[in-house]
């Protein structure tokens, strides 16, 4: 019987040590209290970019027996594996692998995933493919670490279907994990809103097998969908996307488990209401040199707003004028 009182948790995300988008802040920024929490039991999962991970990563040596002997065993096949921790606020270990070297793996792996779970692949999508490579690592990286300690319960939770290849195999192979899959935003609700439709008044009606063939996304959003309900427990950021994921996934969220991200208060309120004028003050030269001429207005009754995303002008609510 596995002791569930110190559980060793793997966490793994294609933006470890890995700056994509907002996963990377928002992993980064829980990683404090989840280090104080888990200790060194805490690990997180990724590939390797080796661009960022120079900088971002100091390489050491792997304490746990069952990590270190998965890790050799995964070494052994010529696959590259970085070791180390990940210099930010907690220092959490990393395991990071080097997705080029196991390229030689993926025919293999595309045909055994087809087998298994019914997923397909075209052969020239990249990203499917770097998440089919990082997803077999990970399996068996997770294999191999309860193969070898029989004595702790071991925990993964996997982020966004680019991870999701990871939970289907655990499922399929029975491995003894306890797996926890978390979607930021559905891939096919990103598809939709982007696109020309009434989404939430439309949601509980649309056609989601021939929406994401429509889109080139199929292959993807059947990642997406499996690690949903291969998972013992699924969950989402926010209620909304809750919403979303029970009718775009066919699987109602277990939990929804917010983002929260760690701000760092100023210490002296003072020091806060001088950097915010300086920004502001920033902001109007701006908008001067930009829009006067053409369009004048009282820069003193002006509010700013702003918001952020990739690629995603529309349905980020950047044409609501």
């Amino acid at each position: 019987m596995r002791d569930v009182s110190q559980p060793l948790l793997f966490e793994t995300s294609w933006e470890v040590a890995n700056k994509v988008g907002g996963i990377y802040t928002v992993i980064k920024t829980k990683v404090p209290v989840t280090v104080q929490e888990y200790g060194d039991r805490y690990h997180l999962t990724g590939p390797w970019n080796r661009f960022s991970a120079h900088v971002e990563v100091e390489e050491i040596e792997p304490e746990h027996p069952a990590i270190r002997k998965a890790i050799e065993s995964i070494r052994e096949q010529g696959i590259q594996v970085l070791y180390g921790r990940w210099l930010i606020d907690g220092a959490p270990r990393v395991i990071l692998f080097d997705i080029g070297s196991a390229a030689h793996k993926l025919d293999e792996w595309k045909g055994d995933v087809w087998r298994v779970a019914g997923i397909p692949s075209p052969p020239n999508d990249v990203e499917t493919n770097d998440a089919i490579i990082l997803g077999y690592l990970n399996a068996w990286l997770f294999e191999e670490v309860a193969k070898n300690d029989t004595e702790h319960a071991v925990i993964a939770q996997f982020h966004e279907w680019q991870a999701g290849i990871g939970a289907v195999l655990c499922n399929k192979r029975k491995i003894d994990v306890a797996t926890i899959f978390t979607t930021h935003a559905t891939l096919l609700g990103r598809y939709l809103c982007a696109g020309n439709v009434d989404f939430y008044n439309h949601l509980k009606h649309f056609n989601v097998d021939e929406e994401a063939g429509k889109r080139g996304i199929y292959h993807r959003y059947c990642i997406e969908r499996a690690a949903a309900h291969c998972v013992d427990v699924f969950t989402t950021v926010s209620n909304i996307t809750a919403y979303e994921a029970e009718y775009l996934l066919k699987r109602k969220p277990d939990g929804v488990l917010p983002n929260g991200l760690n701000v760092v208060k100023f210490s002296a309120m003072h020091e806060f209401q001088n950097l915010h004028q300086v920004a502001k003050e920033r902001i109007n030269h701006f908008v001067r040199g930009h829009f006067y001429g053409h369009y004048n207005f009282d820069l003193e009754n002006t509010l700013y707003f702003f918001t952020a995303g990739r690629y995603e002008y529309r349905n980020k609510g950047l044409d609501m004028y």
